[in-house]
């Protein structure tokens, strides 16, 4: 089971691989992995509730709204009002980001969607299968190590 260390390079490797204005806006506001989190979910979903991004990343309310704090002062994410519900915050990114962050996101996941390209449909649907009972355990440790807290 060596493998994962294997990955830890290619995920460390992330800012190195950002465009220049994405890579300026985190080194000018100390932004870090953390924030970069939340750009994939507004790319899958947007906009997103504050309370709903902070579900996606298992993360508390405050600390999602500190995150979304320091990428909108980054000019990241844009915060609105919700028309429908005027106590909840809606998060997007802005439409002059958008092109930056998909391309990033992009060129960050095509050794993934070549990996997958390349299994069979049995060995896609295994390899899916036990990523998604990884993930499911690091939810749960995580939410255990946050109920001892």
């Amino acid at each position: 089971m060596g493998l994962v260390p294997l990955l830890a390079p290619y995920l460390k490797q992330a800012r190195g691989q950002m465009p220049d204005e994405l890579r300026t806006a985190f080194e000018a506001h100390s932004l870090t992995p953390r924030h970069g989190a939340v750009l994939p979910q507004l790319l899958a979903e947007q906009p997103l509730a504050v309370g709903e991004l902070a579900q996606r990343l298992r993360l508390s309310l405050s600390t999602t709204s500190e995150l979304v704090g320091a990428l909108s002062r980054a000019g990241l994410v844009e915060r609105r009002e919700d028309p429908a519900n005027r106590r909840r915050t809606l998060v997007a990114i802005p439409a002059d980001r958008l092109s930056v962050v998909q391309e990033f996101i992009a060129a960050r996941s095509q050794p993934l969607l070549r990996a997958l390209d390349s299994l069979s449909p049995r060995d896609r649907a295994g390899f899916i299968a036990g990523l998604t009972a990884w993930a499911r355990e690091v939810q749960a440790q995580d939410g255990a190590t946050a109920a001892r807290r």
